[in-house]
């Protein structure tokens, strides 16, 4: 299957032919992002950025990366439970990270305060590259877990028609039926409904917090529409939005333009350049605050900071989550890359030792979300070695991921239509809804493949380097 896709790319005509169709079918299908032509100029509507063709991946990680997810929920479900254990894990990180600190204050604010709702809804996205062994097989492992906004759940689905349709043209029939259905838009506002449900108010609405210029808006869209299609209302506001027209009543519930709010669903507030002001930050503070079912909420926020996912793969620490269910532990281990402290002290020596020396086999990963975050190679020396007293902490040291390139088409507005050679990365989406003790939905609910050209180190497709992608299995 790989071969015939690689021989269809040498065929300069047909593949010109066939990017057209890509790009006709992705206008069809709504695969859309939103664009500007310069500074100050109005809006302009385009296909997101895709793949001509879908990317090979082997069904035994693509299944093992399905299949763990459900246990990635639960872990992140039982940490955001654990206020003892988010304080001990976090406590060097808050100390220089003024964005994680001004999060974990909330928290225990809140925690002093006491939540103001049983009802608890998580949908995150754990992501994955393919690490490539000595002996030529591949190694799936986790590069991060997205808690708050994980995003292309939406065009995912639009995306499967797209490469459906090309594989199609091109005379190869049997290989688009090989190209998984996908729409974790629909898992996600499943997931939404049953935390409305759980509310117990028909009339309330589902907030959706979002930034005042939002150029994946669609993808956005996509939840919103699944949710119609279950009779839910959304609302679109932003955080001033939220200060102008937004309360908390006497029983903390809270109300936007007089209308009672179930659930706030965040698609904004995950980087520190998305609160402006004090008057955002105390915006953050009475939604958490509020009696409505938050998405996530604050403890859950934090548990997806790169801090927590390195010191759970410290020994003897997922045991602490799951004491009776080695096979759970092991499942879930299996998919670690090597994580590296760098508190002050012994540990965070010997790693900070062990990236100088050889910096191009690690990633110094800070506490971001977004992508274009990362920082590799000679870049990594340079920060740790002007790093002032325990700056250093604001980090962890992560084992570069080295899975196999690739070769396709990324086919982008204005872009001229060359080959290149690709790394993908696997996202798996989970949504999950708790209630006091009970567990009542744990799903995984789709996937998302992003591709990348090699030349670039880091970066997502709302960053503008990553592109819309599909795994087509063998």
């Amino acid at each position: 299957m790989a071969q015939e896709i690689h021989d269809m790319m040498k065929d300069t005509a047909l593949v010109a032919d066939l990017s057209e169709h890509a790009k006709d079918a992705a206008l069809l299908n709504g695969v859309l992002m939103r664009t500007k032509e310069a500074p100050n100029s109005s809006e302009v509507v385009s296909y997101a950025p895709f793949t001509l063709f879908p990317t090979p991946v082997p069904k035994a990680v693509f299944l093992q990366a399905l299949e763990v997810q459900t246990h990635y929920n639960r872990l992140v479900d039982k940490i955001s439970q654990s206020a003892d254990f988010l304080e001990e894990a976090l406590s060097s990180t808050v100390e220089v990270d003024e964005f994680t600190s001004r999060l974990f204050k909330i928290h225990k604010q809140i925690l002093k305060e006491g939540r103001s709702q049983s009802v608890v809804l998580g949908l995150n996205r754990s992501d994955y590259m393919l690490d490539q062994k000595e002996d030529g097989a591949s190694a799936l492992k986790q590069i991060e877990i997205n808690t708050i906004s994980a995003s292309f759940g939406g065009l995912s689905a639009g995306i499967v028609s797209v490469h459906k349709h090309v594989l199609k043209v091109a005379g190869r029939l049997k290989d688009s039926m090989a190209i998984l259905d996908n729409n974790p838009a629909a898992g996600l506002a499943r997931a939404i409904a049953k935390a409305k449900e759980l509310y117990g108010s028909d009339r309330a609405v589902v907030l959706v917090l979002v930034s005042d210029t939002e150029r994946n808006i669609y993808d956005q869209r996509c939840v919103e529409m699944e949710l119609m299609k279950l009779n839910i209302f959304t609302i679109r506001r932003t955080f001033e939005d939220v200060h102008s027209r937004g309360s908390l009543d006497q029983e903390k519930r809270l109300l936007i333009d007089g209308m009672e709010v179930a659930v706030v669903y965040y698609r904004n507030g995950y980087v520190p350049q998305q609160y402006a002001s004090q008057q955002d930050w105390d915006t953050r503070l009475m939604l958490e605050r509020s009696h409505a079912i938050k998405c996530p909420d604050i403890a859950t926020h934090l548990t997806g900071t790169k801090k927590i996912q390195q010191v759970l793969a410290q020994p003897g620490v997922l045991e602490r989550f799951f004491p009776n269910e080695p096979q759970v532990v092991e499942q879930i281990r299996a998919t670690f890359a090597g994580l590296y402290t760098l508190d002050m002290g012994p540990e965070g020596d010997k790693t900070v030792a062990m990236a100088l020396k050889d910096p191009e086999r690690y990633v110094l990963k800070p506490q971001r979300e977004g992508g274009g975050n990362n920082i590799y190679g000679d870049e990594i020396c340079k920060v740790l070695q002007e790093a002032k007293g325990s700056e250093r902490t604001m980090y962890i040291l992560m084992d570069k991921i080295k899975p196999t390139p690739s070769q396709n088409y990324l086919l982008r507005r204005d872009s001229p239509l060359t080959v290149s050679n690709c790394l993908s990365e696997l996202g798996v989406f989970g949504a999950y809804v708790r209630q006091g003790t009970e567990m009542v939905m744990n799903e995984q609910v789709g996937h998302l493949l992003r591709t990348k050209s090699s030349v670039h180190a880091d970066g997502g497709v709302a960053a503008g380097v990553a592109v819309l992608d599909n795994p087509l299995l063998y």
